[in-house]
Order: structure tokens, then sequence, then C-alpha cells
């Protein structure tokens, strides 16, 4: 919560100051006025908090690359550039001719280059952003509701939505957005090579660095202040882990800020938590050179996300979501907190490699590993989710599987069809054992297998775990009203054959939910590991339809529902129903399935 209370200081520090204009009466040159052949000036930082100028020639102007856009060709050199040529972090350096702001900063020629040659977007094109309507996302993916979102499945699904890096052509030269420093600090190595390898692909250059942290009573009046040349930052993570990137702001009118001059993610409306940052120096590369910054400092909200670059406001305070993780260990207990992004394509992945990360922060990532937890997702509309499961394998299995579980949970919440949601906090225990705690069906004893309506049939499920321990469990199911000589089968398994069994019963095909409280309601009934469940089918008709069993329907009720007047989709007809389950918790992850058929005296 560090996050939102230092925030807050800094919203009431800014009214408390009236923000006066820092750069709103500057001068400014259209493009229409550019000429090849003048000179002048960009402003960045290479060092610490102190912009320094470096030099500027114009080459050209490139005219209509897209409808109504063109972008200054220039040529950079003096302090800071040689040797190092265009640096990644440079993004929205501020240029300027006889005085007057031109653009910002934003393409290289990338890797490997002999001159560092650059193009400008036009300040004017950038000033146009506060402009855009603040439409919400659709992105509403129709993917059916399941337990599991591993990280590489969630990238997956975001490579079609997310910007691709254009490139820029003129002559034999390829511009590319000068690639920005995506930081990840106190995440495991495990998590960042996944996440690094699709960072990547999008144009980010990611580095695992260690960041410090400054305390809220560091704070002081002049670190609210940003001007055209700050290092300024765009987090989605903070607090015990932190993920930003870098760039430079271009200009500053009263606390209404630009910077970038190129897209971060292009995703329209956003809540990126703004930081002003330090350069604690500049690492050259024969590739590409990057600014390596230190402790960043919040100041405010970027709240869009576009083309041409960031817009934000000092002072404002984004929406963000508290997530909450207490590690359990015999009587010891460790507190991890941390905030996310509130965006519907990225906090699920944000959540994903928080949650592994934490657990392998903790525990070993290589030999046997128990995690058992409960947890809650509350939604800002009161409704909420409530998790818990029992992981258990070797190697990192059961961090992956359990934050690939937090994690669908919130992608499903997240991009329903049917109204934004927003998630109020997450909250999670986790208990690490280090051994392996999964028991096999060994075998089932019933006290009889005739039976009549209305009787209790007595159960004894027996397991054995891989060790050869032996456990028993007893209790009785009772036996459904069915016809004389009818017959009707029991069905033991854990959670995963019983999906398989129902995928066979139900014909299975995708399903959209009715609501969202459909969406809650499967979300809440997700099935558990360590669960032992019992269900009850027969020969009796039945209807699947929106993702519930309709069972033993009468034929009048049966045609109704299936009538297309009634029926929003196509129901499944069944051959067999569900008469009757329940389920019970078991300390260790339970495998295997049996089928019984039972005759009705």
């Amino acid at each position: 919560m560090r996050i939102i209370r230092i925030l807050t200081v800094v919203f009431v520090l800014v009214q408390g100051l009236s923000l006066t204009s820092l750069e709103g009466g500057q001068n400014i040159l259209p493009v229409d006025q550019i000429e090849a052949g003048m000179k002048g000036k960009g402003r960045s930082v290479f060092l610490g908090d102190t912009i320094e100028e470096f030099d500027v020639e114009i080459l050209g102007v490139m005219r209509n690359i897209q409808p109504k856009k063109d972008l200054i060709v220039v040529r950079i050199g003096g302090k800071g550039i040689e040797g190092a040529g265009v640096i990644q972090g440079m993004s929205g350096s501020p240029i300027y001719i006889d005085g007057k702001l031109i653009g910002a900063l934003s393409y290289s020629l990338g890797a490997f280059v002999k001159e560092p040659l650059a193009l400008v977007t036009p300040i004017g094109e950038m000033m146009a952003i506060p402009e855009k309507e603040p439409a919400k996302s659709s992105f509403a993916p129709q993917i059916p509701i399941k337990k599991h979102l591993p990280l590489n499945e969630l990238f997956e699904i975001y490579e079609s939505y997310f910007y691709k890096d254009p490139s820029i052509i003129s002559g034999d030269r390829t511009f590319t957005p000068i690639s920005v420093p995506l930081v990840f600090s106190g995440f495991s190595p495990r998590v960042f090579e996944k996440a690094k390898h699709f960072f990547s692909k999008l144009g980010f250059s990611p580095m695992s660095v260690s960041i410090s942290g400054q305390s809220q009573e560091e704070i002081t009046i002049p670190d609210l202040t940003l001007k055209g040349g700050d290092s300024v930052g765009a987090q989605l993570v903070t607090g015990d882990l932190n993920m930003s990137a870098v760039g430079t702001v271009t200009y500053v009118d009263g606390n209404k800020v630009l910077a970038w001059g190129h897209p971060w993610f292009n995703l329209g409306t956003v809540g990126y938590t703004m930081t002003k940052a330090d350069v604690m120096t500049i690492v050259p590369k024969l590739d590409v050179s990057h600014k390596l910054t230190g402790s960043e400092i919040p100041v405010g909200k970027f709240s869009q996300d576009r083309m041409s670059g960031l817009y934000g406001e000092i002072g404002q305070v984004p929406d963000l979501i508290p997530l909450n993780i207490t590690m359990k260990t015999g009587e010891k207990e460790k507190k991890y907190s941390v905030n996310l992004t509130d965006d519907k394509i990225l906090t699920p992945a944000l959540v994903n490699m928080v949650v592994s990360s934490l657990i392998l922060s903790e525990e070993r990532a290589i030999g046997d590993l128990s995690l058992e937890f409960s947890g809650d997702v509350y939604l800002d509309n009161g409704m909420s989710v409530h998790l818990e499961d029992l992981f258990s394998g070797s190697f990192d299995m059961a961090s992956t599987n359990l934050s690939s579980l937090v994690a669908a949970v919130v992608f499903f919440l997240m991009s329903n069809e049917f109204q934004d949601l927003s998630i109020h906090r997450i909250d999670l225990t986790i208990t690490p054992t280090e051994d392996v705690k999964y028991a096999q069906l060994e075998k089932v004893w019933l006290d009889k297998y005739d039976v009549s309506p209305g009787e209790i049939i007595r159960i004894k499920v027996y397991t054995r775990s891989f060790r050869g321990e032996s456990a028993m469990w007893e209790g009785g199911i009772p036996v459904p009203n069915l016809p004389k000589g009818s017959e009707f089968y029991l069905v033991i398994a854990d959670a995963a054959s019983l999906q398989q069994l129902e995928a066979n019963q139900y014909k299975r095909q995708p399903f959209t939910p009715r609501n969202i409280e459909h969406v809650i309601r499967l979300l809440n009934n997700l099935r558990k590991n360590n669960r032992i469940y019992f269900k009850i089918l027969a020969s009796k008709p039945g209807l699947f339809l929106r993702g519930e069993e309709m069972p033993n329907l009468p034929p009048s009720m049966k045609s109704m529902f299936a009538s297309p007047r009634a029926a929003s989709s196509s129901p499944t007809e069944l051959d067999q129903s569900t008469l009757g389950q329940l389920q019970q918790p078991v300390p260790f992850v339970f495998r295997g399935a049996t089928l019984i058929p039972i005759k009705v005296k």
C-alpha cells in the first residue's frame, strides 16, 4: 500500500503548490517550417538527474508516412552520444531549433550502425494525444473458462493484440522505435527468462536489476516536478517487486506531461504509474547502449498510451490492484505486498509473474514441493471469488500451477464480455512444504451393490501415496429414487478425471456464460486437486445448456428448454443425467478414478 500513500502525498503537495506552467509558454516550431541543414539541441539525462544537451542536425522530413503523420530525420552527436549512439531510454528527448521545440526523439536505426541517425515525432502530433476519447478496451477473447492459464499461454493470447513495432524505411535505412528499457526488479530468474523472450519480440529491452526504492519521508517538493529532458518511468508493478519502463519527458504544461514520442503497448486509455527516475550510468554496448536507472519516485499517472507517445498528469493517482501474499512456514509468517496496474490485458500476466516469483524467492525450484493455499479475489462491485487448492510436484510444477490458477481467475474476471469489472484486492495465503503430497486410488469397498431407493450405501475409499503410505476414507451416499430393476453408476474420481468424464457426457462445446454472476459462480466452483469427487449417473434424459447440466428432465420440460424460442444457444441432449454428487476434502492431491455399477432391487 506504500505506493498509494506516496501518490496521495504527491497529489496533496501538487494541489497545494497550484503548479504553474513549467513549459507551457515555450515556443513551438511546426514541422512545415523545418528544413534540412538546420541545427539545434536535444535534452536528456545521462547521469543522475542533471539534464544535458546534445547536438542535432536536421537531415530532412519524411512526409505522410501514415495519413497526415510526418517524421523528422536527424543526426545527433555531442556529449553522451559518442561511443554510445542513440541510447535506450532517450525516447522522448525534446529537440529544439533556436530554442523552439520541434518534437521528441523517437526512432533509431537500431544496432550496429556507424552514425547516430534518428527520427523525431513532431510535437504537434504529441499534443493531440490528450484530445483522444478515453474509450474502454473491448478486449474480451472468447476462451472457454478453465482452471489454468500458464504464462506462455497468456503470451500467446496477447501476441495478436499487442502493438508490434513498425519499421519505417527511408532509402536503404530502416528505423524502428527506440527500444524501451523494461526493468524487472525482484523477479525470479526463471520468470524473467520467460517474460524476456516475449517482451523482446515486442521491441522492448528487458533487463533484470536491483532497484532501491525511496521512502515516503525522502520525498521533497522539488521531486514532484518534471521538465523536458527528465528521465521518466511508466510503472506496472511496484512494492516488493518492480517492473517499469524508462523514457524521457518531452513537454510539460502545468501538470500535463508528454513523453516518449512513440507508444509503449499502444493500449489507448491506461493507468500506468508515472515516476521520476535517476540515471546511474550509461551502459555502452556494441549493439545498443542503454540507461541504467536507479530509484524511482512516483509523481503521477500516465493515462494515454498512443502511437505518438504517452500522456499523463502529475499528481494524479492511478488505479492500482493490491496483491498481498502471506507465506506460512510452521509458526512463522512472511508477508509480501505489491501493487499492479489495473489493465484487463496486462494484469493477468503480471499476476502470474508476481505470484510465481514470490513463491520461487522463498521456496526451492528444484526438488519436491507442495503448496497448500487459499485466497480471495475481491471485486469493487462487492462480489468475490474464493480459491483454495493443493499443488504438489517436482521442480517448479507446484508454483507454476498455483500462479496459473490465480492468473486464470483474474483473466476471466477482467476480460468478461458483460461488464467492466475492477478488482479491489487479491489476498493469498500459501503454506509450502518440501515434500510431495499426492496419493493414488487403490481400491473402493461398498457394503452393498443391490440397493433400495433411499438407502445409504456405506463406502470406503483406500489410497496409497507414492511412498507406500496407506489411507482410508469412509462415508455414505444415498441411493436415488429409481424404479426397480434399473441401474445407476457411482463415479469416484479426481478433478481431472471427472472433467474428462463430463466432457464425454456433455459432448462439451465451447459456451458463453449467461451473465457476470454466472462467470463468478463458475470460478468459485472450479474443482480442486485435494478432493475425492463422488457422482451418481443414471440413464435419464437431460440437457446441457450454457455450461450447466439440467438432469432427469420430463419430456415436456426437455422439449421446452430445447426449443429455439427458449434457448439462446443450442443445448446438448444427454442420455445420462447426474442424480447426485458430493466431494470429500483430503490432505493430499488425489489421483485416480473408477466407475461402479449398482442395481436397484
